[in-house]
């Protein structure tokens, strides 16, 4: 967005470097590159997610792209020197978006640079701050000294903290002398930044523990992302009806009754909130209506109550490992609004009679009471996908009127039904791009003691198909009915940018690679996995590489999309797309079922006034646009959607954005609470070896995608004392030696150099004794490994590296008490020479 007058001024969302804090970017929307803010005077204290006011610098300062030579701005003619003149960058008939785009288009080569002169909002972030003091050259706090805060998230500067407004129990600790305080992770926040200050202002609010402890940084994670722990309060509650609760007999009497239906659940052993129930039924002509029953938690959350205001500031549950944070009160996310087995529930349904090829001819949405007969697990539902028999031994307990026979041959019909839809959506253009999932085993304590990784079923896959079904067809009902109110979910195209640079990769390595399509895409994907079947590794770290250009969905208003702008899913390659099938757990679906209930609803109105025999005009396989926009059916809609709350566009588009900023804190709370289980299960084995593929080198680091963990870690090697570095730029080739066997580039202050220990884990030959086991390393010394797949042998000196090359790596914990946590990697290396 543009802010200033001259065109040279841009609203943006500032963001850190967090490798190198000297750099910063800016992104402005329609600028395929972001711009870089070089040095703190350009930042000028602007923060990670400040949203900032950013001036463009003139071209003369725009800086050369990382890994592009000076030879490639030589090919442009001098006629492109008009595009520098004075007189097209003030002209006002240019636009300035599409005047920076022309130059970078001329000179790719180039990254436009800026620096920021304002700070428009100030980053939630700035809030919470966590990290640890260094109180090392604390001066007495009756002086008025100050003590250093260092933030544990490596994109927030050093902060000082004044001693006189720590909380008393620091403040007594450090006059006792006590230097632990130094391992306690602390909540802090930023007060102010002065122009004339080298560094923030920060207050620190409370002790949330030692840094070695997980549930230390469990709260750290939750204070960090602004996550709601407290408890539901009463109002809220007061909301909800009392128990013992039963299905009130007005419900009973305009909702369809499918009581008597085989329906069941299927989720994880351990889930209590139970979402979704499925069914099925074998028509005429070889079509099978499937049904897709989701908890009705929109009758129990009504519009504007103070539950609704809660569910909403809420807006997602959040899980970790071992914890959850609900969005809904439990007595009504795992009691009366659970499709809890053999007990009457309410529901919205859909009907979808699918035929053998996957098409959907006909459906039907409505409003149900529901009685679940059975709660299975994906391993009950994988059973009875693999074999004949019934079940294991933990057979989940049966009700109402419905047999084994009857859940086996459901559970198998559905199966089949979902492989064909499957089939469908990928001729379709669907594209999957997913790392392995790590699970951890824990000990009683519940600390974790190894890990292993979690493998999608069929079972897994049938749940998955009929939720997207559910899920693109309510969109399709919501969109037209409510053409500028209904809330959407979006899924850009992946970063242009980071896209051609995962081409690149693959072009150097001989992979052929389309990506002109999602369907292309996901072809070209498969080639490569099918061509190096033998070696998982490598096509494991290839999908690694292809995620990160994908771009995050989100939600947002149909009514505020803008001519031109696309609300496509892109991964599933289908126009419209929704949230429906989780109320429980999203506010955003209790918004949808609020939309869906006015449509059905609306509907109903309508056809009271009709004199022909029409079973649905809005919800139906087919639209009746006529009747929409006809009079009885403008007031049907606009009376419903008044009744069931449906929102404005305007104040759906919060919502959704609100949702969307939510569910972003949800998803870097789990992958910290990830992150933190394998430093926690590092630290534990002290040592774990792995192999891993180089992903991207260069002369001072490489950029490893680490089997065992499925992440990737850098391992920079620049300036360290007893290593040598050549790097043969020609055929992007790196040997690293020993000084003594091959010279050593330039001189190396032994003050500014990292020790070897820091970048590879060197043994010897001679104290080598392996002991085979899964995810463990134990040796004799620091210095042996196993792995799953056999055990891991150390590399030797001379080691030449090229992109793709397999590496063995020893990883250990990194921080706690004395730090952030990190995933420490190091070269897994043997010589005589240690």
């Amino acid at each position: 967005m543009l802010v200033g007058r001259k065109g040279d001024i841009f609203k943006a969302l500032f963001r850190m470097n967090a490798h190198y804090r000297v750099e910063a970017y800016c992104k402005i929307d329609g600028i395929p590159v972001d711009v870089l803010i070089y040095g703190s005077a350009s930042q000028n204290r602007a923060v990670e997610g400040d949203i900032v006011a950013m001036k463009m610098n003139p071209f003369s300062l725009w800086s050369r792209m990382k890994g592009t030579s000076e030879a490639h701005d030589n090919m442009h003619s001098l006629e492109d020197a008009n595009v520098m003149s004075d007189s097209f960058w003030s002209s006002p008939s240019v636009d300035p978006i599409g005047r920076i785009c022309a130059v970078i288009d001329l000179f790719p080569t180039k990254r436009p640079t800026g620096k920021v002169v304002a700070i428009l909002k100030k980053s939630r972030q700035r809030g919470t701050i966590v990290g640890h003091l260094n109180v090392k050259k604390f001066l007495s706090f009756h002086d008025c000294g100050y003590v250093q805060l260092m933030p544990n998230d490596a994109k927030f500067p050093t902060m000082m903290v004044c001693a006189v407004d720590l909380p008393d129990c620091i403040k007594k600790r450090l006059d006792n002398g006590d230097a632990t305080v130094e391992s306690e992770l602390v909540a802090a926040r930023i007060d102010e930044w002065l122009e004339e200050s080298s560094a923030p202002k920060a207050l620190v609010m409370y002790v949330l523990g030692r840094g070695s402890r997980i549930e230390s940084h469990i709260d750290a994670i939750l204070f960090q992302n602004a996550i709601l722990t407290c408890e539901f309060s009463r109002d809220s509650l007061s909301c909800l009806p009392h128990t013992p609760w039963k299905i009130p007999q007005e419900e009973l009497q305009c909702r369809r009754d499918l009581r008597n239906l085989c329906i069941f659940t299927i989720d994880p052993p351990s889930a209590l909130d139970l979402d979704d129930a499925f069914s099925v039924q074998k028509l005429a002509n070889g079509i099978f209506r499937v049904g897709i029953h989701v908890a009705d938690v929109s009758h129990f959350v009504l519009p504007d109550t103070a539950l609704d205001k809660e569910a909403r500031i809420r807006s997602t549950s959040v899980y970790l490992l071992r914890r959850k944070i609900p969005m809904l009160p439990p007595l009504l996310s795992e009691n009366i609004g659970s499709l809890n087995p053999g007990v009457d529930r309410l529901a919205f349904s859909l009907f979808l009679d699918i035929n053998h090829c996957g098409d959907v001819e006909d459906c039907w949405i409505g409003r149900t009471v529901i009685c679940s007969c059975c709660k299975l697990s994906y391993g009950h539902a994988q059973d009875i996908i693999d074999s004949s028999k019934v079940l294991g031994h933990c057979v989940p307990q049966l009700h109402g009127q419905s047999t084994w026979l009857d859940i086996i041959s459901s559970v198998r019909t559905l199966n089949e039904i979902s492989k064909t839809l499957k089939e469908k959506r990928f001729r379709d253009g669907a594209l999957r791009i997913e790392n392995p999932k790590i699970v951890f085993l824990y000990d009683e304590f519940g600390i974790p003691y190894d890990s292993t990784f979690h493998e999608q079923k069929d079972s897994n896959f049938l749940v998955e198909e009929f939720v997207l079904l559910a899920n693109r067809t309510v969109a399709e009902v919501i969109s037209r009915t409510f053409p500028d109110r209904a809330l959407l979910r979006r899924h850009p195209k992946p970063i242009f940018k980071k896209l051609t640079e995962f081409e690149s990769f693959c072009s150097k390595q001989g992979f052929e690679l389309d990506t002109s399509s999602s369907f292309l895409f996901q072809q070209s994907l498969e080639q490569i996995r099918m061509k190096f079947h033998d070696d998982p590794l490598l096509f494991d770290a290839v999908i690694s590489y292809a995620t990160r250009s994908t771009q995050l969905a989100s939600y947002f208003c149909n009514g505020e999309l803008k001519d031109g702008e696309n609300g496509s899913y892109y991964s599933l390659a289908v126009p419209l797309y929704t949230h429906f099938t989780s109320p429980l757990r999203r506010y955003a679906d209790i918004v949808v079922h609020r939309t869906l209930a006015a449509a059905v609803e609306a509907e109903e109105l309508y056809l009271k006034h009709q004199s022909d025999e029409r079973m649905r005009c809005f919800t139906g396989m087919y639209f009746d646009k006529d009747a929409a926009d006809s009079l009885e059916g403008r007031e049907a809609l606009s009376s419903a959607a008044l009744r069931h709350g449906v929102p404005c566009s305007k104040l759906l588009s919060d919502v959704a954005a609100h949702c969307n900023s939510r569910k972003l804190a949800s998803k870097h709370a789990t992958d910290a609470c990830d992150k933190l289980y394998m430093w926690a299960l590092l630290k534990e084995k002290q040592i774990l070896f792995s192999d891993a593929k180089v992903l991207g080198l260069g002369s001072k680091f490489m950029t490893l995608y680490i089997q065992k963990l499925a992440i990737e870690r850098r391992i920079y090697y620049e300036e360290v004392k007893g290593l040598a570095i050549e790097w043969l730029d020609a055929t992007s080739t790196l040997v690293l030696s020993f000084p003594d066997t091959r010279r050593s580039h330039g001189s190396r202050d032994s003050i500014k150099c990292k020790a070897l220990e820091d970048v590879a884990l060197v043994i010897s030959p001679c104290d080598l004794t392996v002991k085979q086991s899964t995810l463990e390393g134990e040796a004799s010394t620091e210095g042996a490994a196993a792995s799953d797949s056999g055990i891991i042998e150390p590399a030797v000196f001379p080691l030449t590296v090229q992109l793709l090359s397999t590496l063995p790596v020893a990883l250990h914990a990194v921080g706690g008490d004395d730090g952030a946590i990190e995933i420490g990697v190091r070269l897994y290396m043997s010589s005589y020479l240690r």
